[in-house]
C-alpha cells in the first residue's frame, strides 16, 4: 500500500470545516475520503496537515493517504478533479515516502487574513474579506504586529478553554500591508491554536480602530486568559496560503 501526497485548493463557503463529522457530510476530508473510496473500491483515510474552520478557504492545504490503487499518481489528482466538487480542486498528487505525515511532519504555515475597508459593499469578494465597516490605521497594527514575533504561550490567542496541551507557539512573520481598499494580514508560525490567527486579527483590528493601545498585546500575552484578547474576526477572510516541511 503506497502513501501519497496531496495538494488541495478549495473554496470554503459551504463547508462545515476540514474535518470528518458524524453530523454532515459538507466537509472537505469527507468528500475527498468518499471519492478515493470509490476509487479504491476500499475505505480510504485522508490525513490533513491541519483542520481550517467552517468558511474557511485553502490555497495549498496537504494531505496524504495510503492506498491500494493501479492509477499513478496523475491519474488519481485526474480521478478527483473528476468527481470532487467545483469548488475542492487536488493540484497535486505524489507518491510521499511511507512515514510521511501531513501533519507531523509539517514545520510550519502561513496564513492571510483580508480585511475590507472600502466604502461600498464588496459584493464580489464577500465571501473571501471581512467588510470591517470602518477606517482602520495600518501604521497602529503593524507596531502591535511587532509584539507578536517570536515564541510566546498563546493562550490568550485560543478559544479552546478546554486546551490541555502546551499552547506555546512561535511566530517567524507577521505583516499588516494595504492592498487598494483590503488590509492583509499575512502570518508565519511553527503552529497555530484553534481560532489564534482570527483572534489576532480580531485583537490588531480593535488596535487599528484605537480601541487598543499596540503595546497592550504584551498585556494580553501575559495574563494567558482569552478574555483578554480582542473578538474572534469571522471566518471567510481567512485563507491557508502554504504549508511548510
Amino acid at each position: 500500500m503506497k502513501n501519497y501526497r496531496m495538494t488541495i485548493c478549495y473554496e470554503g463557503t459551504r463547508y462545515d470545516g476540514w474535518q470528518r463529522q458524524g453530523t454532515t457530510d459538507q466537509t472537505i476530508q469527507g468528500k475527498l475520503e468518499a471519492v478515493l473510496s470509490r476509487m479504491c473500491g476500499a475505505p480510504v483515510e485522508v490525513q490533513g496537515s491541519g483542520r481550517t474552520d467552517a468558511g474557511v478557504h485553502a490555497l495549498e492545504q496537504v494531505a496524504n493517504a495510503h492506498m491500494e490503487t493501479g492509477l499513478t499518481a496523475p491519474e488519481i489528482r485526474d480521478y478527483l478533479n473528476r468527481y470532487l466538487p467545483a469548488d475542492i480542486s487536488v493540484e497535486e498528487v505524489t507518491e510521499a515516502g511511507p512515514r510521511f505525515h501531513s501533519r507531523l511532519n509539517a514545520r510550519g504555515k502561513t496564513y492571510r487574513y483580508r480585511i475590507y475597508v472600502g466604502d461600498a459593499k464588496p459584493v464580489f469578494e464577500r465571501n473571501y474579506v471581512w467588510a470591517a465597516g470602518e477606517p482602520l490605521s495600518v501604521e497602529r497594527m503593524e507596531a502591535a504586529a511587532e509584539y507578536f514575533l517570536g515564541e510566546h504561550d498563546f493562550k490568550s490567542f485560543c478559544a479552546n478553554r478546554r486546551m490541555k496541551k502546551s499552547t506555546v507557539r512561535r511566530i517567524d512573520s507577521l505583516t499588516v500591508r494595504r492592498h487598494g481598499k483590503e488590509i492583509w494580514i499575512t502570518v508565519t508560525g511553527n503552529g497555530f491554536l484553534y481560532n489564534m490567527v482570527r483572534i489576532i486579527t480580531g485583537t490588531l483590528y480593535e488596535v487599528g480602530t484605537g480601541q487598543r493601545a499596540p503595546e497592550e498585546i504584551l498585556e494580553i500575552l501575559e495574563k494567558q486568559d482569552r478574555q483578554a484578547a480582542g473578538i474572534t474576526a469571522p471566518p471567510q477572510g481567512l485563507t491557508l496560503l502554504k504549508v511548510l516541511y
